[in-house]
């Protein structure tokens, strides 16, 4: 498999494949890029969230799965205030949701980014964070996607330092091709680069927990109790390859893909059976939170598959350092129960390698909250059937939900009248949307990067 990376923003496959030329480890170039998107992609990801890895040696054929997701707060008694309600409209549904200091769960990403270079980086730290310092100092050009996605989400963006952040000096949302730029970020950056478990003690951390001192729960034992944690990821056979992920995420990749990899016969674009029984498969509520995704392998056939997430975004920023935290306790599909002060939170986001006999066959993740699994696993049968990544991350997808069926254009008119015969509402939408989730994914066939969420493609 050729070297390469795949990432949902030009900037951040452009660091991917700066660290890859320099000689990296795959994983050294997913952290640099997971830390460019925590300054390009901020309306999905950022410092103040958490994710999961997915890591491949083709040496040993082992693969890890890397915990670094939020934890719930609250270990020294401290009770959560009240959160303050707001909705967003997403294609054509109002969903409300929950900010404010009250839904800050205690951020994993930088012991994340640490905790990989750690155990597999080849590169001095300095040279991993330093393209994340750049973005963070300079700014990047706001993409395309993020600014049609903006105006949706403005109630949790534009909020405290997200008015200057997201929002030009006459008052109007930023468009394709501004600066997206806080000028404080750079300084945490500077922190990570000559301090880098400095997130969890010290300046950093009292700024934090003062941001969060009315009505969060979130203290400094939560902040000391925090660790990344490494486990081995659960399997499933599909099309001839043994698919690895972590196993627990909540809506069962692993499981769906096991299922629909057998019991789909055809192309659900243009065969109805096909069409009906991917929608039995993937039935599920519609939620929403953000997420990015990003995949990266090495000249020595090794890769990583990082996805992570803001939530929707608090509303809440880190004093002096521009980092905006989570909203996670505040996202109604991952609280799906009580949850206890110090467990980790669930989560749908499920990076993953599929193996075959001679080795790494494909890396993927997605990002969408609970469109992850359906995007997944509609790009992993297509792929299963031979079609590159760009055109299996290209082609249209659907989403089940429980009273309708959402649909991209492109489905043969055939299709959309036996779901409607099967008892299906159906609704099209005109547009390839970022409600569909954004996927990345590299095989011996090349690389791929969602165009829905600006994904961008570097090839070596």
């Amino acid at each position: 498999m050729r070297p390469g990376v795949a990432a949902g923003h030009q900037s951040t496959a452009q660091a991917g494949a700066e660290l890859l030329a320099k000689g990296g480890h795959a994983v050294d170039a997913a952290v640099g890029m997971m830390l460019v998107s925590c300054a390009a992609e901020t309306i999905y990801t950022g410092l103040g969230g958490g994710g999961f890895a997915t890591c491949y040696e083709q040496a040993t054929g082992e693969v890890t799965s890397v915990d670094f997701f939020v934890s719930v707060p609250g270990l020294d008694g401290k009770q959560s205030g009240g959160t303050t309600a707001i909705e967003v409209m997403f294609v054509g549904q109002q969903m409300p949701y929950e900010i404010g200091p009250a839904t800050v769960a205690i951020p994993g990403v930088p012991a994340g980014a640490l905790h990989l270079w750690r155990r597999w980086g080849r590169l001095p730290w300095a040279e991993v964070v330093e393209p994340g310092l750049r973005a963070a100092s300079e700014g990047t050009p706001f993409a395309k996607t993020h600014a049609r996605l903006l105006p949706r989400i403005a109630p949790a963006m534009c909020v405290g330092d997200g008015v200057r952040v997201y929002q030009r000096p006459d008052g109007s949302y930023l468009q394709a091709g501004d600066r997206l730029h806080h000028p404080d970020l750079v300084h945490a950056y500077e922190l990570l680069l000559a301090e880098p478990d400095g997130f969890y003690r010290g300046r950093y951390a009292d700024s934090l927990v003062a941001a969060v001192n009315d009505g969060g729960a979130l203290s400094q034992q939560d902040l000391d109790a925090y660790r990344v944690v490494d486990s081995t990821p659960r399997t499933a056979e599909a099309g001839g390859l043994t698919v690895y992920a972590r196993g627990n995420d909540l809506d069962d990749v692993l499981g769906t893909l096991d299922h629909a990899s057998d019991h789909i016969p055809g192309d659900p674009l243009l065969d109805p059976e096909s069409a009906l029984r991917l929608v039995e498969a993937l039935r599920a509520p519609a939620k929403r939170t953000e997420t990015t995704n990003i995949v990266a392998v090495d000249e020595r056939g090794d890769g990583c598959a990082i996805t992570t997430s803001l939530g929707l975004g608090s509303g809440v920023w880190v004093p002096g350092f521009g980092v905006h935290l989570n909203s996670m306790l505040g996202e109604g599909e991952l609280v799906r129960e009580q949850l206890q002060p110090g467990v980790r939170m669930g989560s749908m986001m499920s990076p993953l390698v599929g193996l075959d006999d001679d080795g790494l066959a494909v890396i993927a993740g997605a990002a969408g909250g609970s469109r992850i699994r359906p995007a997944l696993v509609q790009c992993l049968l297509r792929m299963l059937r031979g079609e590159t990544p760009q055109q299996a991350i290209d082609a249209p997808r659907l989403n089940a939900l429980p009273t309708l069926v959402r649909l991209e254009p492109g489905f043969a008119p055939k299709v959309v009248a036996a779901l409607q015969a099967a008892g299906h509402s159906v609704a099209a939408t005109d547009h390839r949307d970022a409600y569909f989730g954004g996927v990345s994914a590299i095989t011996p066939l090349g690389g791929g990067a969602d165009p829905r969420r600006s994904g961008y493609v570097i090839m070596l």
